[in-house]
């Protein structure tokens, strides 16, 4: 399978993805929802309510929403420190997970892991990785732990693009691709890593011809495109249940922030995030779907009030929260009884 790119045009995909109006209105909601959660939280950082570094998600919500739908609750998820919106639509709490930007012990981490380190668990949500790329051979290890264990499970591991420098990146798609692990690798590249142009720094731009250099069938999305994408990952993941081997996207988005809160920016012209903003995935997405008679204006507004309403929500349960007692945070940091 040689690298494509997806096409824009969304009419032939409908009955591929059931793209009904209850499903199109779900990817709406969902992009919806992250969008005003990472807001809020560039706000509240404003109000040193959060503290630490914040990476946020926003102009990159398609890729989290569309790849997510083709997952199911026992496969597993690992993503990089830019993983609020991959946290959200995976389906983790709102309220916890606020309450872990807080640092609050009714965080989904019980505050320890603060916004880079959000895991769960029960959700198989396996973080939250401030090493870049080091998230990589952790999905190969939980592939193959599942390899091992017989349990036909998928593991979906998000990157940026930035990770393709690491030797991480390389050790991992050789090992998945020589064992034919059940990976699908999610490559976001948002042009950007932290503050050097991809072509300043990477002699070969398309990411996804590295790992057809492991034998990894590739493909690059728009990912600006939730359809796309869900088509995309929908047909890797079909691939790889079936026996296929890990399978390769790369999703050709940028975000519309900066790579943190402490970020300058001063890299990029902002001429060129305006123009990018004018193609971002929900506001394609919802003029497609007026365009093409699935909602009104008035719907649209009042799913907008919905999720502030959620949003607005999470925000008073992570101020309700409390925090960890002090005499409690040496706990969980070494084993208390010897194997």
């Amino acid at each position: 399978m040689s690298i494509r790119e997806t096409d824009g045009d969304h009419s032939h995909l409908g009955d591929k993805l059931h793209l009904d109006r209850a499903h199109a209105l779900h990817l709406l909601r969902e992009m919806l929802r992250i969008r005003q959660f990472e807001e809020r939280c560039a706000e509240l950082y404003t109000e040193e309510k959060i503290r630490g570094f914040l990476h946020l998600y926003t102009g990159e919500e398609a890729i989290a929403v569309g790849v997510m739908q083709g997952l199911t609750g026992s496969d597993a998820v690992v993503a990089t420190y830019r993983e609020h919106g991959h946290a959200i639509a995976r389906g983790l709490p709102m309220t916890r997970l606020m309450a872990e930007m807080y640092g609050k012990r009714e965080g989904v981490s019980r505050g320890r892991g603060g916004s880079m380190h959000v895991f769960d668990a029960d959700s198989r949500f396996y973080g939250g990785n401030a090493i870049v790329g080091g998230g990589l051979p952790l999905a190969v290890g939980l592939a193959l732990a599942d390899r091992l264990l017989g349990r036909a499970q998928v593991t979906a591991c998000f990157f940026g693009e930035g990770a393709a420098a690491e030797g991480a990146f390389h050790e991992s798609l050789n090992l998945a691709a020589l064992w034919q692990l059940p990976v699908l690798f999610v490559c976001e590249n948002n042009l950007y890593a932290m503050g050097t142009a991809l072509e300043r720094s990477e002699s070969e731009t398309a990411i996804a011809r590295k790992a057809e250099s492991y034998r990894i069938p590739a493909a690059a999305v728009d990912g600006m495109d939730v359809i796309a994408i869900e088509a995309a990952a929908r047909r890797a993941l079909a691939e790889i249940r079936a026996g296929g081997g890990p399978r390769f996207l790369e999703c050709r988005t940028y975000r519309f922030r900066a790579h943190s809160m402490f970020d300058a920016q001063l890299y990029r012209d902002k001429a060129e995030v305006e123009a990018w903003k004018q193609k971002g995935p929900l506001l394609r997405f919802r003029q497609w779907l007026q365009e093409a008679g699935m909602l009104s204006a008035a719907e649209v507004e009042h799913l907008e009030a919905e999720v502030a309403e959620e949003v607005a929500a999470a925000v008073a349960f992570a101020e309700a929260g409390q925090w960890e007692p002090v005499e409690d945070l040496a706990r969980d940091v070494y084993t208390e009884q010897p194997a």
